[in-house]
């Protein structure tokens, strides 16, 4: 199932199962900024990464002493999320723990997942509640994908000199790392910039990037905010890329002993709250 909102510059659609975002079109020309999909390249469009972003070691972790097994990006992406309000120009998602992610994971929890369309920009807004009588760990990010050609180019709003931390064959941290940006600002999409995987940034000085569509004289303008790790990620010569704000990073081969010491994890007390946004303005030249 998939529930529409829009304006006059925008018509946001997302899936009920995962509040997976599925199209960001423009009114006025039909374009559509968001990728669609492709079995043969990459079926995803924007997952929700919770409660683990990327890969964990084995695919298992320890919890207060004892194991448990997690799939790649967590679980919210394979269940349905309710729609908890509608309005004109925003959808409310919310998903909770049940009886399948409690084998997993073993916390309630409610993920409400927020898509609000003003003019050309649409926010999605992120909050993690803690439904436990004790503290509560997760991690969680968005993966967005949006439609571009070979030879664009990504804009970061200030220069930065990035070094790209690198993941293997298995999805997990390696100690290379590869430099990107030495005190620019603008990545190149080339046929070979995703050959070693997703590039995984942390310490940005930027808050934004504007993803330029050379030919299509298309502009976003993405707004990451104080998100602690920036992934940027395509299959190698896809027509897309994914623009990722992190709360959370992949595994290294250093075996943690809780999933508390795990790097980049955050951390709930009862009853807390957590919430984190991303926004993207999508202009036509």
């Amino acid at each position: 199932m998939t529930s529409t909102i829009g304006n006059n510059e925008l018509e946001i659609s997302v899936k009920h199962f995962g509040a997976v975002l599925t199209s960001v079109k423009s009114v006025k020309t039909g374009y559509e900024f968001l990728w669609q999909g492709d079995p043969k390249i990459w079926s995803g469009q924007s997952p929700i990464l919770f409660p683990v972003i990327g890969k964990m070691l084995d695919d298992k972790y320890l919890l207060n002493g004892r194991q448990y097994g997690m799939i790649r990006h967590g679980l919210a992406r394979h269940y349905d999320f309710n729609l908890y309000s509608k309005s004109e120009n925003e959808l409310v998602f919310l998903q909770s723990e049940n009886v399948e992610t409690l084998k997993s994971y073993p916390y309630k929890y409610k993920l409400f997942v927020s898509f609000k369309a003003e003019g050309t920009a649409l926010t999605v807004t992120h909050t993690v509640k803690n439904e436990n009588d004790t503290e509560m760990y997760f991690s969680i990010g968005a993966h967005p994908a949006f439609n571009c050609d070979i030879g664009d180019e990504l804009v970061f709003e200030k220069n930065e000199t990035l070094y790209s931390e690198r993941i293997d064959e298995n999805s997990v941290l390696t100690e290379e790392k590869d430099l990107i940006l030495s005190d620019e600002n603008t990545l190149k999409l080339s046929e070979n910039s995703f050959d070693k995987d997703a590039m995984i940034f942390s310490g940005l000085n930027s808050k934004s990037v504007i993803l330029n569509n050379l030919k299509r004289n298309k502009k976003i303008l993405f707004r990451f905010g104080d998100a602690p790790f920036f992934a940027i990620w395509a299959k190698p010569n896809a027509p897309y890329v994914c623009l990722e704000p992190w709360y959370g990073i992949n595994d290294s081969y250093e075996r943690k002993p809780d999933l508390s010491q795990k790097r980049g994890i955050q951390r709930l007390n009862k009853n807390e709250s957590f919430s984190f946004s991303w926004s993207a303005e999508f202009n036509e030249i």
